[in-house]
């Protein structure tokens, strides 16, 4: 498995990892625990040693399955997780979270996802969502003491704006940004990577695969499940579908010219884009993990990336409805 590294921060760790989430949380039903468990394993046997989750997916019960996954092998890999909602017990659990990013919420968000994780020190630690009710100079500082007490090894900001990262980093150095990036979604290339690249902060890809679509197991006539929250995603109407097939028919051409898969080609395009970059595709299957990590040896040549490039920028329908935008890119 090829490495790299996080910016400037030293982190070092697989061109690829995993995202977990959809193991326990937002594609359907949470998965069965013993097979979640052996794509876990699996995954740090092929070489992956960044594992992301959250406090939120589930809520808790993600962190939990990792933790218990991953125990017997926590010295080989580097587990990344996120707060920043509020999940206490006395909210409506028929509400969607609200925000919460006061420091001494983070404090405790910190220690139930150490005894979540199994561990003593969180790798990689980010703020899910910048809560405006907390100036991100607050949250940088909450996040500096909890490195300072080695609870935490490297600070990281997911979905937030150019001037909320340089403020925060002003604090407390940022390693990574944890921001949707894909084919299927690249409005972080104006006003993003400059800045990453300015500051020496990795980029985190999530959904790097369009959420499934840039695999290209997905049509217009694909029917999805009442609790898979693409249903209810305006870039997943059949409609959008129908007009982005365009870009799948490309990458599915183009992964046949080098024995490659439409997926693979999707994320030899986005590792091509900057050195920095790791993507982390979900999967809960062990043969898509090994085709994901093998797109790391697929090389692109430039009149492919360019048209790949082209085919992307023409992506149809808005990512999120309105509501959930208005969370993103503060």
């Amino acid at each position: 498995m090829q490495k790299r590294k996080l910016g400037r921060s030293g982190l070092e760790v697989s061109a690829i990892g995993l995202g977990c989430m959809g193991m326990s949380f937002s594609y359907g039903p949470p998965k069965d625990t013993q097979e979640m468990t052996a794509v876990l394993r699996h995954a740090v046997e092929a070489g992956i040693t960044l594992f992301d989750t959250a406090e939120v997916y589930g809520p808790f019960f993600n962190e939990e399955l990792v933790g218990e996954a991953l125990a017997p092998v926590r010295d080989r890999v580097a587990i990344a997780t996120k707060f920043g909602f509020d999940l206490s017990p006395g909210r409506d659990p028929r509400s969607s979270p609200g925000l919460d990013s006061r420091p001494d919420h983070i404090k405790a968000a910190v220690e139930g996802s150490l005894k979540r994780l199994k561990v003593e020190c969180i790798d990689l630690l980010y703020q899910h969502r910048v809560d405006p009710n907390v100036p991100i100079e607050d949250v940088a500082g909450a996040v500096k003491d909890l490195i300072g007490a080695g609870k935490v090894k490297h600070f990281g900001l997911s979905e937030a704006g150019a001037h909320t990262i340089r403020r925060a980093h002003v604090v407390q150095k940022v390693t990574a940004l944890q921001s949707e990036y894909s084919l299927w979604w690249r409005r972080i290339e104006d006003g993003i990577l400059p800045v990453l690249e300015e500051l020496g902060i990795g980029l985190v890809p999530y959904s790097p695969l369009g959420r499934g679509f840039l695999t290209g197991k997905i049509d217009a006539n694909t029917a999805f499940a009442a609790n898979d929250f693409r249903s209810a995603l305006p870039r997943f109407s059949p409609e959008a579908r129908q007009s982005n097939q365009t870009l799948v028919d490309l990458l599915s051409s183009i992964g046949k010219r080098h024995g490659a898969t439409t997926a693979q080609v999707a994320l030899a395009w986005l590792l091509a884009q900057k050195p920095w970059i790791v993507p982390i595709p979900g999967t809960t299957k062990s043969s898509r993990l090994d085709e994901n990590i093998n797109a790391t040896t697929l090389t692109l040549s430039a009149t492919e990336l360019s048209a790949i490039g082209t085919a992307g920028a023409a992506v149809q329908g808005p990512r999120y409805p309105e509501k959930l935008e208005q969370i993103t890119g503060r």
